[in-house]
């Protein structure tokens, strides 16, 4: 048994839960990649998965070796990667979840210059503001708008969104326009509320000394970008969006501005990935190209890169 080989194989069942993908992603037979994994389990004498006709899962004894030797491998090909001469190309599979009108109108069009850059890099998108379990969904990062709170997850801001509020033609005919925020709490006015991870978005303006924050009624809450800007699109009431998904509906007459002079904190974007993994030479090119693109999509409004 190839010692090195083996860990591999059982490194890939693990992330993709299956020994036919695993095998399919080191382009070896399932009976090959079986093989190694039952020699390692006999060379430890330990089981490390429990396996059934539709699905496998690591046991206790596997999770914490996996997590041992996810970092010595990661650390192993920084080595190997490092040395004169050594290809130093990330390659394999990256997994990542990104908000979906992030991934239509910023992500994917700009791919083809990461993968021109990085051609053995594969990804496994997932586009959804929905929450992630990253360790359970063997996701490699998320994406996501908004402060990132959850204390098992190291995150890394990537940006700040500029937001603004805006209205159809069609629900300002109806409903009339608005002049000063407070006016959406009161009837006729409603919004389209957007709900992340099921909290409310809080919708803040600010002008000189004066803020609102409002708790205006609505007829629908969404937790789908996508979904949410086609409710205003619709008429369903006035919404909080990011430049990069108001920009070309304004520009159509699609969308109207609302509230000239008032001003809303931008959003922080961050990039969030498990602590307890050593971070591999594809996340971080991935990081960084994610940093070059907000740059110039969504600049931070000071150097935070280096923060948390």
């Amino acid at each position: 048994m190839d010692r090195l080989d083996a860990m591999w194989a059982f490194v890939r069942v693990v992330e993709a839960g299956s020994f036919t993908r695993a095998a399919a992603t080191l382009h070896i037979s399932r009976a090959t990649i079986t093989q190694l994994v039952q020699q390692l389990e006999a060379r430890l004498r330990v089981k490390l998965l429990n396996r059934t006709t539709r699905k496998v899962n690591v046991t206790a004894d596997g999770a914490a070796y996996y997590e041992r030797i996810v970092r010595l491998l990661a650390e192993l090909d920084e080595v190997e990667a490092g040395l004169p001469g050594a290809a130093s190309l990330p390659q394999g599979e990256l997994r990542v979840d990104v908000p979906s009108p992030f991934a239509t109108l910023i992500l994917v069009p700009a791919l083809p210059q990461f993968l021109a850059r990085y051609p053995d890099i594969q990804f496994d998108m997932g586009a959804s503001d929905r929450k992630v379990d990253l360790i359970g969904d063997k996701v490699d990062c998320v994406l996501r708008g908004g402060v990132i709170t959850d204390p098992s997850l190291v995150a890394r801001r990537v940006g700040e969104l500029r937001l603004g509020v805006y209205a159809a033609p069609a629900y300002l005919q109806q409903a009339g326009t608005p002049l000063h925020p407070a006016e959406l709490e009161a009837p006729p006015h409603r919004i389209v509320k957007f709900r992340w991870s099921g909290r409310d978005f809080p919708y803040a303006l600010h002008k000189g000394d004066e803020r609102v924050t409002l708790q205006a009624r609505h007829v629908l809450a969404i937790d789908d970008g996508n979904a949410y800007l086609a409710a205003g699109l619709a008429g369903l009431g006035a919404l909080w969006l990011p430049d990069y998904m108001s920009r070309s509906h304004v520009a159509s007459g699609a969308l109207v501005p609302l509230f000239e002079g008032w001003r809303i904190d931008p959003m922080p974007l961050s990039i969030a990935y498990p602590p307890n993994r050593h971070m591999s030479k594809k996340l971080r090119v991935f990081i960084a190209w994610i940093e070059e693109l907000m740059a110039r999509h969504a600049p931070l409004a000071r150097d935070e890169s280096a923060g948390s």
